[in-house]
């Protein structure tokens, strides 16, 4: 079989970031890549529909169930171990790791950010409200990036970004849809395709 890397993606909403990789994947565009775990925060997300439908072995894993984060994190630690991961994508993940589980997969976990990072970013910035700062600020531009996990959060190594026009009567959900179609969608499969290719080239 040919060697490819292991990819597990981690959900908390809708999954339309882990859709485009699904069909970037289906494309054929991520070659060296396999998407064989996806894990879900939380119970009746849709991104798990999407897992399923496509044929992804998927778990719930919720703090709740797990006694609380540290519970929460070992279990992923161990759904992820035992799959033999390479590579983990935080695809609209609304969890905040900890720095353990972070230096654990040191420059294994990337995320994408629904901003041009370093703006509207960090501590509070996730879901619409960088688009709603974005908008309240006045920016003509904004964007995605795509950038590995550290212990800060949206503090890590950028990857890769995509400039978004904000445009005259723009809402938050307007330019949310806007940045998902013109950035997040594209960037991350190039680059999670980027990486299973470096991983495989390093193995070989």
């Amino acid at each position: 079989m040919e060697d490819k890397a292991r990819v597990a993606v981690m959900v908390s909403g809708g999954g339309t970031n882990l859709q485009a990789l699904i069909d970037a994947q289906r494309a054929g565009l991520i070659e060296k890549g396999e998407i064989v775990l996806v894990i879900s925060n939380r119970e009746g997300a849709y991104a798990v529909e999407r897992a399923e439908k496509a044929g992804i072995e998927t778990h719930v894993v919720t703090r709740k169930a797990c006694g609380g984060q540290e519970g929460f994190e070992a279990k992923c630690k161990e759904l992820i171990d035992a799959h033999n991961i390479d590579l983990i994508v935080l695809a609209g993940f609304m969890v905040i790791l900890s720095k353990d589980f972070v230096s654990y997969y040191d420059h294994k976990i990337i995320n994408i950010h629904p901003s041009l990072i370093p703006a509207f970013c960090g501590d509070g910035f996730y879901g619409i409200i960088p688009h709603q700062e974005a908008l309240k600020r006045g920016v003509k531009v904004t964007g995605a990036s795509v950038h590995y996990v550290n212990e800060i959060a949206d503090g890590g190594e950028i990857i890769a970004q995509k400039a978004v026009n904000v445009e005259e009567g723009d809402t938050p959900e307007i330019l949310q849809r806007r940045v998902m179609e013109q950035a997040e969608w594209l960037i991350l499969p190039v680059a999670v395709a980027k990486i299973c290719r470096k991983i495989v080239k390093e193995r070989s």
